[in-house]
């Protein structure tokens, strides 16, 4: 796998962080720039789990080595963080 330009995971973060936060911001960070630039911040919940394609059916993203779940509301709230970090990265 290509290393991204940025490093969003290891960007200071708004809130304090655990492992699962840090598996998120690295998980952003992997995902291409093309894209990141096809998302709408006004899909639906349903909209944002389909264009992303690793959710379970529970509604939380698949993503391994993680204390704790991770639904839909963190992880918006967490990719527009990493939307805004890549505009100010030049990417």
């Amino acid at each position: 796998m290509k290393q991204p330009i940025w490093n969003f995971e290891q960007e200071p973060a708004e809130e304090p962080c655990d492992e699962t936060s840090y598996n998120l911001r690295a998980y952003f960070d992997r995902m291409p720039q093309e894209k990141m630039q096809t998302y709408r911040a006004d899909w639906t919940d349903a909209a944002v789990i389909a264009w992303d394609g690793n959710f379970k059916d529970d509604g939380t993203l698949m993503l391994i080595c993680s204390e704790r779940e991770v639904d839909i509301e963190e992880y918006r709230r967490v990719l527009a963080q990493c939307i805004a970090y890549r505009e100010r990265a030049g990417a």
